[in-house]
């Protein structure tokens, strides 16, 4: 993985002030170094400079970026964020069509895969990729998101200027860009946040090229346009070849996953997702003479505090004990405190560019750097409960049935802490509303899918498009945050396209959600861990955080500069606090519910102050 970053202005001359636009090119991706630090490069033409900071997982050595190729005395050059899992078979296609390569990297089968198909490239990649790509012939710039939007690629233009990077902050070293935000942006931040509006960048004028499109800015201004689109196909296969044809993806798309000049270790939680992806890696390894690396999370003082609801009903620990019995696996336990974690806020503010999943995301920021510390690459679980219909608005009847985005219904609880002018400003509930309806308008359904069954394509739709990426994107944040590469072989397209049209009576059957993916391991793993009740993420029970959440948000309460304040009535927000906090009703997710309610205005507050925001 890398950062990449970028400009370009068909109305201007870079050449003619190369010291100026290159020092702004390597400030750019100075700001997104934690991505990769083992190279860097710029590029600078006429009109467009490039900027690349590398994290080395592929031809070591060699893949240096931007990478140029010239021909008929065309420049193509290129800067890419990710990996592609089937870059061998394209590169035999490409070899039979007469090119020659330089290197073994990845980079370079999409630069002369772009030369040879031009943007229909795109089409052939499996992967998880971000890249820009200059084509000095037409003078267009090209950028190109994957398909389940696992890496991030943000966006502006400014007057004729296209700015583009990995993370908003590397737009903000431009000296065009600066920091703003406007009515959107706090309607998104209270209104849908963690979540984010597919495209939308939350900051004034920023965008995100979507998951599965492209984006190109030539002289005659921006288009940007899908390559890839779910689409909805009846489903023929019986259960028998159903469960067959998911077991092969799965297996097929993790041992593409492993590729690597440096060793992969995996996340194991204990829960089934995680659980299968490190068996199949740990088979194919061991098949391999390796052993593979895992790591499980917790909390300091979670042996004593946690507390059993309906979300989280146990903890991971003793089932990870039991994978480890089962196969050899070089296994650490990571935990984490509560000072440290609410410290982290902050952190996880900076890394993100925007308020997140709160301790979630500053957990998982911390565990990320302990894992840095003996790998680079990681298989991850994530995306199995998306696909799969594993979560409780998936088969809770009114859960499935809410008029809303099921992961945040009850607006209310967002709104307890904000002024009557602040919700009548920003009309929440309208903006929520219309965001809601925006998406069901897209859900791909066959024409005959009407009542129960259409309601189903909506609900695996509003997850892939929604909940799936503000998931995607704190992994990639949290992650490429200490230059560690997160993959996920569940993201995998492949996965996604067949597993939407299967029907829900595959997925869930005896009362017991995911059934189709844990028939599909079936040979992987015993009964007790195979049909074990799913439990989200870890968090902590601690009063402690909880204290120290309180503290904090007095203080905030207490500093009449924290810009935060004219959003909140402060009798509501001192009569929230007083209230015992209910960890079992989250407003956002399964995880985010009373306590984090306080870290994340602590955290807007945060991004306010960081980033200058009026």
């Amino acid at each position: 993985m890398c950062g990449i970053a970028g400009f370009c202005d068909f109305k201007r001359d870079f050449s003619q002030e190369t010291k100026r636009w290159t020092e702004v090119l390597a400030e750019m991706r100075t700001a997104i170094a934690h991505r990769g630090h083992d190279q860097t490069g710029e590029y600078l033409g006429r009109c467009v400079g490039l900027a690349h900071t590398r994290l080395s997982i592929r031809d070591l050595s060699g893949g240096a970026q931007p990478m140029v190729r010239c021909r008929a005395g065309v420049d193509y050059a290129i800067v890419y964020n990710g990996e592609i899992y089937n870059a061998e078979d394209l590169k035999e296609e490409l070899v039979r069509r007469g090119y020659t390569f330089e290197t073994t990297c990845d980079t370079e089968v999409i630069l002369l895969g772009y030369m040879e198909y031009g943007m229909e490239v795109a089409e052939k990649l499996n992967g998880i990729y971000a890249f820009a790509i200059w084509d000095g012939g037409r003078d267009t710039l090209c950028l190109c998101r994957d398909r389940m939007g696992v890496k991030p690629l943000f966006y502006t233009i400014e007057g004729d200027t296209l700015v583009f990077g990995s993370e908003p902050k590397a737009l903000f070293a431009h000296p065009q860009i600066k920091p703003q935000a406007d009515l959107d942006s706090y309607r998104e931040n209270f209104g849908l946040g963690p979540a984010r509006t597919p495209g939308c960048g939350v900051f004034r004028g920023l965008r995100e090229v979507k998951p599965g499109c492209i984006l190109e800015y030539s002289r005659e201004g921006a288009k940007e346009y899908p390559y890839w689109t779910l689409e909805a196909r009846p489903h023929t296969d019986n259960y028998a070849q159903t469960v067959e044809t998911v077991s092969w993806l799965l297996r097929d798309a993790v041992k593409r996953q492993l590729v690597s000049d440096v060793p992969v270790c995996s996340f194991l939680s204990g829960g089934i997702d995680s659980t299968v992806v490190t068996a199949i890696a740990c088979q194919q390894l061991q098949a391999e003479g390796h052993m593979l690396n895992t790591f499980s999370f917790d909390f300091t003082h979670n042996d004593t505090c946690f507390q059993s609801n309906a979300f989280q009903p146990t903890r991971d620990r003793p089932y990870v004990d039991q994978v480890l019995a089962l196969y050899p696996l070089h296994h650490t336990y990571l935990e984490c405190d509560e000072a440290t974690l609410a410290d982290l806020l902050w952190d996880a503010v900076r890394m993100k560019d925007l308020p997140g999943m709160t301790d979630v995301d500053a957990s998982l920021l911390y565990f990320c750097g302990l894992v840095k510390q003996h790998n680079k690459v990681a298989l991850t679980g994530e995306c199995a409960d998306e696909i799969f219909g594993g979560y409780p608005w998936f088969y809770r009847e009114e859960l499935l049935h809410t008029d809303g985005f099921p992961w945040s219904a009850d607006l209310s609880a967002r709104t307890a802490l904000l002024s009557e002018e602040t919700i009548q400003t920003l009309k929440l509930e309208e903006y929520v509303r219309q965001a809601y309806q925006d998406t069901l308008a897209q859900v791909p359904v066959l024409p005959e899918e009407q009542g129960e069954a259409r309601r189903r394509r909506e609900m695996s739709f509003l997850n892939l498009r929604w909940f799936m990426q503000t998931l995607l994107d704190r992994m990639d944040r949290t992650s490429m945050a200490w230059g560690l590469e997160a993959r996920v072989p569940f993201a995998d397209h492949r996965i996604v396209e067949y597993v939407y049209n299967v029907p829900w009576s595959m997925k869930y059957q005896d009362g017991m959600e995911k059934k189709l993916l844990r028939d599909a391991c079936k040979d992987l793993l015993p009964p007790q861990l195979l049909y074990r009740k799913k439990s989200p993420y870890p968090k902590t029970y601690s009063p402690v955080y909880e204290t120290l959440l309180v503290q904090r948000f007095q203080q905030m309460l207490q500093d009449p500069q924290a810009p935060v304040q004219r959003f909140l009535d402060r009798e509501k927000a001192a009569q929230f606090l007083a209230q015992p906090k209910d960890y079992g009703r989250p407003w956002f997710g399964q995880l985010m519910a009373g306590p984090q309610m306080i870290a994340y205005f602590l955290q807007i507050n945060d991004w306010m102050v960081q980033y200058g925001i009026e």
